[in-house]
């Protein structure tokens, strides 16, 4: 399989193999081993998050609650270093 890169990328990559004296293929091959292993744990993860609301074991929260959760937080946070 061939992959085209731009040759931002290209450089990078070259650029890479320069410094840890690993050939380009190599280090894109454990790029992407890394980055598949990591979508299959994330969707896996999601998956999962998915099955417990279906089952009803969390509960779904607003998001504009969220983000005022955090927004207290953050406030909170700040004005405690004062």
């Amino acid at each position: 399989m061939a992959v085209q890169l731009t040759p931002e990328w290209e450089a990078k990559l070259n650029a890479m193999a320069v410094v840890t004296g690993r050939n380009a293929d190599e280090l894109l091959q454990d790029a992407m081993a890394g980055y598949f292993e990591e979508l299959t744990t994330l969707c896996r993860e999601l998956d999962s998050r998915y099955d417990d609301f279906k089952r009803g074991k969390v509960q779904p929260v607003d998001g504009e609650e969220v983000f005022a959760r955090l927004r207290a937080k953050s406030e909170a946070r700040r004005a405690g270093r004062q």
